[in-house]
């Protein structure tokens, strides 16, 4: 799997295949990693025990994932409001208020634009 976030079965396969005796370098290229990465998770597991994936780190999304249908659905009924406006819908139904960057970028992910001409 190529990225810096592979799955966990990847990084226990990739591990074990290390531990029976196979080189990171083939290790790597079967996985379509850099050897580095390899490098980096059995560093990770000596030091932690673990070689899963942590927790990412940094605050959790004032609009989650769980909560995009309910966007869409905001979105659908309210279709003329301005960026402004849907952040001011979504603190009254949710209780957080958005910034604009963070709603757009949102919508954007969705798919959704607020754009009024063709």
């Amino acid at each position: 799997m190529k990225g810096s976030h592979a799955s966990d079965d990847v990084r226990e396969r990739a591990l074990a295949a290390v531990d029976a005796g196979h080189t990171v370098a083939d290790v790597a290229a079967f996985c379509q990693n850099d050897p580095s990465t390899i490098r980096r998770w059995l560093q990770q597991r000596t030091r932690t025990g673990s070689g899963l994936c942590r927790p990412r780190s940094g605050r959790p999304r004032l609009i989650p994932v769980c909560q995009e249908a309910g966007l869409s659905a905001q979105v659908a009924a309210h279709p003329d409001a301005t960026l402004e406006m849907h952040c001011a819908y979504w603190e009254a139904s949710h209780g957080v208020r958005p910034g604009l960057s963070t709603m757009s970028r949102r919508l954007r992910g969705l798919g959704l634009t607020l754009k009024k001409r063709p």
